[in-house]
């Protein structure tokens, strides 16, 4: 088959890959028909995340048609077209059982640190993703889930990751009826933790970026107010002020390692791999947020430390959740949404690539060129 592999940081190639096969009997092949390019797998293109190996296969956002069943199998059948949720959960181990399925500890035993996640570093298992004609999924009983049949697949392609992470990310904030929140970071995990903001009730909602256009689309897909860091100073004094003095009841990381703004992070972070990343968005959101305030950390970050205000955190008295996303168990509520018209998943793609093109449609993400915000790879041309 055609896949897209890793070649070193900064390069990517499509070559003939072995066919995934049947491995347990609880496993499925689907052939893919969509799968995006995430920002988290611009951290692996880029070097960022450890144990990122030669030859891998990104690719944790696809959907696809089942192709090859395990004997073990009993929820699908050959030709369900299906949504795949992006970290691999067994269904039944403590976390699991506990409906914190991006935690799971029997689709990556070797770690303490993350669940199984297809096409991510071998931190994560060692899985390869969907960015390929067809990808195993392991647990088929478990994360798929069935696409209805009056919905394309881009419609729903979203369930598999960056929509419920932006739910999550409000949900963490607990956000109160009338609260205001600053999201952080305009890519599409931030432009669904906003359209969510407004789901829970809040009253108000800002986006800060520094990308005129994404802040344009966030004005326009969100419904947001946006600040561009750039161009106003200090923006933790300026969020203060823009909140009575006292800061925004919930702030929201949807940035993660590579945020800008900080150039001490970013050599510390990026450059010299002093920390894990740069956590200029993680510090901005402490010292913006009001005395009592939520932080909602969704925001990816390569483990294990880095440089935090915690000192700040404790004395302002504030809340901090953060976690991977428990996928699976939000997308039958989310797609609910998107039926109901309340969120329009796909309206966020930008550009489609035939999987030939993947390299280039890496950089176009990568670069922020042509006004994108979201790429859909298509292994299998318009089918």
């Amino acid at each position: 088959m055609r896949a897209l592999t890793y070649q070193g940081p900064y390069r990517v190639q499509v070559e003939q890959k072995p066919d995934p096969r049947i491995e347990h009997p609880q496993d499925v092949v689907l052939k893919v028909t969509r799968a995006a390019i995430c920002g988290s797998d611009l951290h692996l293109l880029h070097g960022l995340v450890p144990d990122t190996r030669v030859g891998c296969t990104f690719g944790h956002e696809f959907t696809g048609v089942v192709e090859e069943v395990g004997k073990e199998v009993s929820q699908l059948k050959k030709g369900d077209r299906v949504v795949v949720p992006f970290n691999i959960s067994c269904g039944t181990c403590f976390y699991c059982q506990r409906g914190l399925t991006g935690n799971c500890e029997n689709s990556n035993p070797g770690s303490d640190v993350a669940s199984g996640v297809y096409g991510y570093s071998h931190t994560t298992g060692g899985f390869d993703g969907g960015q390929a004609e067809y990808v195993r999924v392991p647990f088929a009983d478990v994360g798929p889930m069935k696409i209805p049949d009056d919905m394309d697949d881009e419609s729903v392609l979203f369930l598999s990751d960056i929509l419920p992470t932006g739910y999550q990310a409000a949900e963490m904030g607990e956000i109160k009826a009338g609260e205001t929140v600053v999201v952080f970071g305009a890519g599409p995990v931030g432009l669904f933790a906003m359209k969510s903001a407004w789901l829970m009730g809040a009253g108000r909602v800002v986006a800060v970026d520094h990308v005129p256009y994404r802040l344009e689309f966030a004005r326009k897909f969100a419904n947001v107010e946006t600040v561009n860091f750039k161009e106003v100073g200090d923006i933790v004094l300026y969020l203060k002020e823009m909140f009575e003095g006292r800061g925004p009841d919930v702030c929201i990381d949807a940035v993660g390692m590579e945020a800008e703004g900080s150039r001490a992070h970013r050599v510390l972070g990026l450059g010299l791999k002093l920390e894990a990343g740069a956590p200029t968005v993680i510090e901005w959101c402490i010292n913006s947020v009001r005395k009592g305030g939520n932080v909602s950390i969704i925001g990816v970050y390569g483990p294990p430390w880095n440089f935090v205000p915690i000192g700040t955190a404790m004395n302002k008295g504030l809340t901090l959740r953060m976690n991977q996303a428990n996928t699976r168990r939000y997308m039958p509520h989310l797609l609910e949404h998107i039926q109901k018209g309340r969120i329009d998943a796909k309206a966020i793609i930008t550009h489609r690539f035939p999987l030939e093109q993947a390299p280039d449609a890496y950089h176009l993400f990568a670069q922020k060129r042509d006004g994108c915000v979201k790429c859909v790879l298509m292994p299998h041309g318009h089918a």
